[in-house]
């Protein structure tokens, strides 16, 4: 996995020095994401950078790579490239490499804009025609790998990260009402295709651009369609078994020893399972690892969301398919104190303590391994969160995970924004609104397909940014096999009452599985990622919002309405549904203020309201 970033601009010499020098130092801002090598590509027009994590083909797959008038600046995995490549075979062309980087490159060449719908992986990655000077950028289906972009007068900039971005001195810090609206009503979602800066965008999931003659277009190559499902039952439970499998298998293709995160849940414990019966055959041992907090146990507070601790289950998992497992436990003050480095690491106002527990954790993998499988995305495309069980809420045309604005405005002084229900309804019904449907589907057909392309779209985004940007920020590559395109798609499609078989969420899934994990593991209730209940914790992001709110010379002083805060660090009980999703309540309000504060001041940042 690795780092990327690019400018044209027919208005400046990106040959001269001082060009060069900006140059350099947005590559050093990609370091993180690829710490193995460097390399770049520049004219007087066009430049391509890149920093590589070698995983691949370490002594060959060194970029941006060259073929023919092309070049590339590429960071991803290609699960079908063996696939891609026979067929290339086939029509003619050669092979230097095994590296996937040579695979994309080569489809282009032959199929062009065709290419992008036949790759199955993670991957954001750009394409210079020296003959044509055009620049072609593609982002995977799902949206797991990242690509940020900045077009403005003349001017095209792109980077696997936002600060990368605001290296370039054209490109400045600039939140306006719509950053604003972002940061405070959706936040710590974001539009799919927005961030918090003005002129700096995000390349949608399944979209691809093309910049030429100062002219940019962006087009979807690919879009989840509404088909009939005509396999019954057993059939389902079968492919559903297989498509899982598959996937964990592709994505173990590796030239370094992989690992994986367990949480002692059904998703976690499917992919262990698979890579342990994989690395078996190999003579080889699974690694996994867990991630807890300080005196968890004794803090511990049951909920309909969190109904028991990860510890109960994680030692069972792991004696059954004989990992070899390490339980990371974090300090609660130095979670705390990640705020800080979590939100530099995203570049901008992070998922609070979820963010930055999974970067301590990921600097404490990384020690040991460069290549990690992780359980994001079967709870999105297969109904495994409560919302999609909730009949009261089902319905609600509006984000399940964050039903209400009223806590977020009353965070806010009045007047800073207004609009913003309808802002957020906007967002929703645009979502909603591209939603494919069949003919024959029931109400609960269509909605259980807009809840579906709800949560690909938003929720799970929001995960796999995080999960990307805090492992990439300790060099660690994460893959995420519930999110091959294939199993969405299939999923997709799949009648309701198979997801929810014997209306448990997930329970096609469990039932696919249950020969194979211990019956605790197969049925255990969803549970999501673990916070902290340790009251150390929310002690120490209440004394870091004390001193914030002591600066009157931020520009969220004048935001914030400071006794709303207050209260809240006096009631954190106070705040009876989550801000956002199912565990972010008080102490994590704080926590995400906190990360606004610091991304105000690292960069500067200028409003324009």
């Amino acid at each position: 996995m690795c780092g990327i970033a690019g400018i044209l601009s027919s208005s400046i010499n990106l040959k001269d020095e001082k060009q060069k020098n900006i140059l350099e130092q947005v590559s050093e801002t990609l370091k993180m994401r690829g710490p193995d090598e460097h390399g770049e590509y520049i004219t007087e027009d066009a430049a391509l950078i890149h920093r590589r994590l070698a995983i691949v083909d370490i002594e060959n797959g060194k970029q941006p790579m060259h073929f023919g008038k092309y070049v590339i600046t590429y960071n991803g995995e290609i699960y079908n490239s063996d696939e891609l490549r026979k067929e290339l075979i086939s029509l003619g062309e050669n092979f230097n490499t095994h590296s996937d980087t040579e695979v994309v490159l080569k489809s282009f060449a032959v199929w062009k804009e065709k290419s992008f719908e036949k790759l199955n992986g993670i991957f954001a990655f750009a394409i210079y025609d020296k003959e044509e000077k055009e620049l072609y950028a593609v982002r995977d289906k799902m949206g797991i790998k990242p690509f940020y972009y900045y077009f403005s007068n003349g001017t095209f900039a792109f980077a696997s990260r936002v600060p990368s971005l605001l290296k370039f001195p054209q490109i400045k810090p600039v939140v306006n009402e719509t950053g604003l609206m972002e940061m405070f009503m959706l936040g710590p979602a974001f539009s799919p295709d927005k961030t918090v800066f003005k002129n700096i965008y995000q390349l949608k999931a399944s979209h691809f651009l093309k910049f030429k003659n100062n002219k940019l277009t962006i087009k979807k190559y690919w879009s989840l369609k509404a088909k009939p499902h005509n396999e019954d039952l057993s059939d389902t439970i079968e492919h559903t078994h297989f498509l899982v499998s598959d996937s964990i298998k592709r994505q173990m293709v590796s030239d370094v020893d992989l690992c994986a995160f367990l949480s002692g849940g059904l998703d976690s414990s499917i992919i262990c399972k698979v890579m342990s019966d994989e690395l078996k055959k190999q003579g080889k041992t699974l690694s996994t690892y867990s991630v807890d907090y300080d005196d968890n146990d004794k803090y511990f507070k049951k909920s309909s969301f969190q109904p028991n601790k990860d510890s109960d289950f994680i030692d069972l998992i792991s004696d059954y398919i004989g990992s070899d497992h390490k339980n990371i436990v974090l300090d609660n003050k130095s979670v705390a104190k990640a705020l800080i480095d979590s939100a530099a690491a995203k570049g901008y106002p992070a998922f609070a303590d979820v963010d930055s527990s999974l970067l301590l954790f990921c600097k404490e993998v990384k020690k040991d391994y460069k290549v990690c499988l992780s359980g994001e995305c079967a709870d999105e495309i297969f109904g495994g969160y409560p919302w999609y069980h909730n009949k009261d809420i089902l319905f609600e045309e509006t984000f399940p995970w964050s039903r209400s604005t009223n806590v977020r405005q009353k965070i806010l002084k009045n007047g800073i924004l207004t609009n913003t229900e309808e802002y957020v309804h906007e967002k929703y019904l645009k979502t909603v609104n591209e939603t494919d449907f069949l003919d024959t589907d029931t109400a609960l057909d269509r909605r259980m397909r807009e809840m579906f392309m709800l949560n690909l779209n938003w929720f799970m985004q929001t995960l796999l940014m995080r999960k990307d940007s805090m492992s990439m920020e300790s060099s660690l590559e994460i893959r995420v096999p519930f999110c091959d395109t294939r199993l969405v798609e299939y999923a997709y499609n799949m009648p309701w009452e198979f997801k929810s078989l014997y209306t448990r969420e997930k329970g096609i899934v469990r039932k696919a599985f249950e020969n194979e994990l211990p019956y605790d593991i197969a049925w255990r209730k969803k549970s999501p990622y673990p916070k902290t209940h340790n009251p150390v914790f929310f002690n120490t992001v209440c004394d870091m919002t004390r001193e914030i709110l002591k600066d009157n010379t931020s520009p969220l002083f004048d935001m914030i309405n400071i006794d709303t805060v207050n209260a809240l660090i006096e009631n954190p009980d106070c705040i009876k549904e989550p801000w956002y999703g199912q565990l972010m309540k008080g102490p994590q309000i704080l926590a995400y203020i906190i990360q606004i504060y610091y991304f105000i001041k690292e960069y500067n940042v200028e409003f324009e309201l």
